[in-house]
């Protein structure tokens, strides 16, 4: 078994599941159905290829550290409708929300064939990949490595990287957040979160509840340590 370590980094960043109609939300760290999204697209996958998509749903183990807490902004649109001889009908009013200037770790352990394919394809994808929207690329850093290393090992022994000057504003915080699937880490606090993907199609997209568990690891942990021993 492998896990492969990626950084999600970037100015403006979108992870939402339970938004509807003229308000769109965003969690506060990426979605499971989210990193399939984006492993997906890098592989190839049409929206519509639901067994594909969920055959790899189903071999993945995911895990996710918060390294730097993103700021939550509110984008306030207006979009004007008109009728078919162009006269004005109505005025739609649309608030969204983004995660400014967040750091993630994401964490994903698998079959070594898997890890290496999946390795490979974020390196060169078939389709873009973005941070929640198509306007939000990722960072050219965004493969941290490959290891051996269990999930909770990697969170325990992976450097801080949050940005400097977020690092020195919270110095005094000991502990970084982690979320993961059951399984990838001992913990007694767990809650449903609805980012299952059944489907990604236009047509007919599918989410469902899966049980996610969350935890914590001290910042001494991940800040005293050697990357090169990490990144093998």
């Amino acid at each position: 078994m492998k896990t492969l370590l990626l950084k999600l980094s970037g100015p403006m960043q979108l992870w939402g599941t339970s938004s509807h109609f003229n308000t769109r939300h965003t969690d506060l760290y990426p979605s499971k159905s989210a990193i399939i999204g984006m492993l997906a697209a890098s592989l190839g996958y049409r929206r519509d290829e639901n067994e594909k998509i969920n055959d790899l749903n189903k071999k993945i183990q995911l895990g996710i550290r918060v390294d730097q807490r993103g700021i939550l902004s509110k984008d306030y649109h207006i979009a004007r409708k008109f009728d078919s001889k162009g006269n004005f009908d109505t005025t739609y009013v649309t608030n969204r929300y983004y995660l400014q200037d967040a750091v993630f770790v994401v964490a994903i352990n698998s079959e070594d064939e898997i890890i290496d394919m999946l390795e490979n394809s974020v390196k060169n994808p078939y389709f873009q990949i973005y941070l929640g929207r198509r306007s939000f690329p990722v960072s050219a850093d965004i493969i941290l490595g490959v290891n051996d290393k269990s999930i909770i090992d990697n969170f325990n022994s992976l450097p801080w990287q949050a940005q400097e000057w977020y690092k020195k504003r919270n110095k005094n915080n000991e502990k970084l957040d982690i979320y993961g699937d059951i399984g990838c880490f001992n913990s007694e606090i767990n809650k449903f979160r609805k980012d299952n993907v059944i489907s990604f199609s236009q047509k007919n997209r599918e989410f469902v509840y899966r049980c996610e568990v969350e935890s914590s690891v001290r910042n001494d942990d991940v800040t005293n340590h050697d990357v090169f021993k990490v990144i093998e």
